[in-house]
Parts: C-alpha cells; sequence; structure tokens
C-alpha cells in the first residue's frame, strides 16, 4: 500500500471516531417544539424505565447499572434500576446495543 492511502486511510479513521460516540449514554432525547408535557422526550427511556445504548466490547454492566441507577434517583421514580432486557442493532452505528431497565423502590 502506497504511502497516501495509508495516511487517507488514517485520517478516514481518525474523522469517523472523532464524530463518534464511544461512552454510553440514557437514551432520553428532548423534542424541543413540544407544547405537550407527554411529547416532550423522544427516545426508547422512560422517567421510570431506562434505556441506556452502549456497545458491549466497551462497556461493562456495573456502568450501565450506574447510568440506570442515577436515571432513576434524578427523576425520583425508584432507588434502584433492575434490568429487564436487551436488544442490538437498536441504537447508534458504534453504540449499537440497548440495555432496559425499570425503577424499582
Amino acid at each position: 500500500m502506497s504511502s497516501p492511502k495509508i495516511i487517507l486511510s488514517v485520517l478516514i479513521l481518525c474523522g469517523l471516531t472523532a464524530c463518534s460516540v464511544f461512552e454510553p449514554f440514557v437514551d432520553r432525547r428532548r423534542n424541543a417544539g413540544a407544547q405537550d408535557i407527554s411529547r416532550l422526550y423522544v427516545g426508547k427511556s422512560k422517567t421510570d424505565a431506562p434505556a441506556v445504548c452502549y456497545n458491549g466490547l466497551w462497556t461493562d454492566e456495573q456502568t450501565l447499572q450506574a447510568l440506570a441507577d442515577a436515571e432513576c434517583q434524578k427523576h425520583n421514580t425508584g432507588t434502584r434500576a433492575e434490568w429487564v432486557k436487551k436488544t442490538s442493532f437498536s441504537c447508534k452505528l458504534l453504540l449499537p446495543s440497548h440495555a432496559y431497565y425499570k425503577c424499582v423502590k
């Protein structure tokens, strides 16, 4: 492989990773134009049932549990989160999995 091709490949790879998020996150996005409170949030996460997007190669179960527990405590819907199910290829490209929880007292 020639030097320009290697440099181009590295630049493309760096650009791809720079635009991506590697940290897990709670899948709860705001619908900025919504007037009705029931339509304010979009995404799979609810106040009493957090859904976390993650990549199983980089994220361990303790991190997912901590994110879900914090979400339950933030919305005062429970003291901890209990795991419900996992789905694959339902979130972003580099964070393809969802972990679903429910808040319990």
